[in-house]
C-alpha cells in the first residue's frame, strides 16, 4: 500500500513539475511571436524596416487578444495594462506609416519618428541595459490568475511531497 501511494505521489509531482515548464514555454512564444518584433522595431535603422517589424507584433497581439484589460489579479495597476500598450503599439505603426508615405520627409523627420519609436517600445533598465515596454504576466494574459493560482497550487504540493519523502525515507531507515 505505501508503494503504490509513493508512486501516486512521484507521480502528482511530475506533474507539478509541468507547470512552470508551461509557464516558460508560454514566455518563450510570446518573445519569439511578438516580443522579439518589438525590439526589432525598435532597434531598427530604417522607417520601413520598423514598420513591418512592427506590423507582425501588432498581428500577434491582435489574433491572440492581447488588445484590452489589465494582467494584474489582486488590482488594476497601468504598469499592466494591456489597452494602453496595445494602443500604444498601433501609434508608433501609424506614425511610422504617415512618415513613410510621405515622399518629401527628410531624413531628419525620419531619425526623429525612429527614436521616438524606440523611446515608446523599450525600456531603460534591465539585465542587458534596455528591454521591451509590456505588461509584466502578458505571456499569460487573459489567464493570468488561473495560472497564479496552478502555479501556487503546484509549488505548495512539491513543498509536500519533499516533506513527504522525507518522512517516507526516515520511516525506512
Amino acid at each position: 500500500m505505501k508503494k503504490g501511494l509513493f508512486i501516486f505521489f512521484c507521480i502528482l509531482f511530475a506533474f507539478s513539475l509541468i507547470t512552470p515548464a508551461v509557464v516558460i514555454v508560454k514566455s518563450v512564444k510570446f518573445n519569439q511571436n511578438c516580443g522579439g518584433y518589438i525590439k526589432q522595431a525598435a532597434d531598427a535603422n530604417t522607417v520601413e524596416l520598423s514598420l513591418s517589424r512592427l506590423e507582425k507584433a501588432i498581428d500577434y497581439a491582435h489574433t491572440n487578444g492581447l488588445t484590452d484589460g489589465y494582467t494584474s489579479v489582486l488590482w488594476k495597476t497601468e504598469d499592466e495594462n494591456v489597452g494602453f500598450w496595445y494602443e500604444n503599439l498601433v501609434a508608433c505603426r501609424d506614425e511610422l506609416k504617415l512618415v513613410s508615405e510621405n515622399e518629401n520627409a527628410s531624413q531628419l523627420e525620419k531619425s526623429n519618428i525612429l527614436m521616438k519609436v524606440r523611446e515608446s517600445l523599450m525600456d531603460n533598465y534591465g539585465e542587458n541595459g534596455d528591454s521591451i515596454t509590456v505588461p509584466d504576466g502578458i505571456s499569460r494574459f487573459p489567464n493570468n490568475a488561473m495560472w497564479g493560482w496552478i502555479r501556487l497550487i503546484s509549488y505548495l504540493y512539491m513543498c509536500f511531497f519533499v516533506v513527504a519523502v522525507c518522512v517516507a525515507c526516515n520511516d525506512l531507515y
